[in-house]
């Protein structure tokens, strides 16, 4: 009998669930469970693989999500561990929110958790920009706040990718960028609030680009809003001692970003990482700060991957 932890992704046909698929199969170190397609719509065989796992991944709808946890609990299962990847759980307090750096502790607590919620994509740049700020004293909880980002499609899921790549479709998509969430009340604020420590909320605007994977947050500062006045170089320095020694998230240094002449949508696209920038004029009023993430690596399937190592101790 194989030693090695059982996983099993929920929904693993989907977007989210085929890239962590593909990031398992090629670890001799886990055991993945899979459903054989001729048992892709047995409830029976579903339930079985979810009890049978020591953690189970859900790639699946909200609904999905809730569905498959009391599965577990009817079945007076109190061992496998999940981590959801859906919106479902992310601002739960009976949950544990999966982003390992966004500040002191949070890596024990996913080491030590039973339920871990999966960040969103816009989110995990958003909080990464912000909670430091906020814990740092630097950013008041109820300072008002812009955010803007633009993603690649392939974070809409199966339904976006078809959209925008088969034009015989009725539905298809000509545009190549194009802003969505008009009434400002996109799934993913209410996790950056509640993971931020922000009271007031933001005005979100996301967008998608033609490109299949890739994004940009950026939230732009006025510092003479900010408490005490920072400087540039003081906000570069908080979120620089945020994130010292941290393996999946880099602060890029002042002088690189002020050689950059512009940031690709697709830098770390393949790529399980984030960077983040301070960008502005050296002595200037104002700070430009943006994360750059792959939307399905750092913003989903990535990030689900992270938790799962950190679980198993890894």
């Amino acid at each position: 009998m194989s030693d090695k932890p059982k996983i099993f992704i929920d929904g693993e046909h989907g977007t989210t669930g085929l890239q962590i698929r593909d990031r398992l199969a090629r670890r001799p170190d886990i055991e993945l469970l899979s459903i054989p397609e001729e048992e892709r719509r047995s409830p029976e065989y579903r339930a079985d693989l979810l009890n049978k796992s020591e953690i189970a991944i859900l790639c699946l709808p909200d609904d999905g999500s809730r569905e498959a946890v009391v599965m577990l609990a009817r079945a007076g299962n109190k061992t496998t561990r999940v981590i959801d990847t859906s919106t479902a759980h992310r601002t739960k307090s009976d949950w544990t929110f999966g982003f390992a750096e966004m500040t002191r502790g949070q890596r024990a607590n996913i080491a030590g958790a039973r339920f871990v919620s999966n960040p969103g994509c816009y989110s995990t740049g958003a909080i990464a920009l912000l909670r430091p700020l906020v814990e740092a004293g630097m950013l008041a909880p109820d300072a008002p706040i812009s955010i803007n980002a633009v993603s690649g499609y392939t974070g809409g899921g199966k339904s976006l990718i078809a959209q925008m790549e088969d034009p015989s479709r009725e539905d298809h998509i000509a545009a190549n960028h194009f802003l969505y969430a008009l009434k400002l009340s996109h799934k993913h604020v209410p996790e950056i609030m509640s993971r931020s420590g922000l009271s007031r909320r933001p005005i979100f605007t996301p967008n998608v680009g033609r490109f299949r994977q890739g994004m940009l947050v950026n939230i732009p500062l006025h510092l003479d809003t900010l408490s005490s006045g920072p400087s540039m170089d003081d906000v570069h320095a908080a979120l620089a001692a945020h994130y010292s020694h941290q393996e999946f998230v880099e602060v890029v240094s002042l002088d690189e970003s002020a050689e950059m002449p512009r940031i690709d949508a697709e830098e770390m696209a393949g790529k399980d990482s984030m960077r983040l920038y301070v960008l502005g004029e050296r002595e200037g009023a104002s700070v430009n700060l943006v994360a750059s993430l792959d939307n399905l690596g750092k913003g989903a399937s990535g990030a689900a991957v992270q938790n799962m190592d950190i679980m198993l101790g890894r």
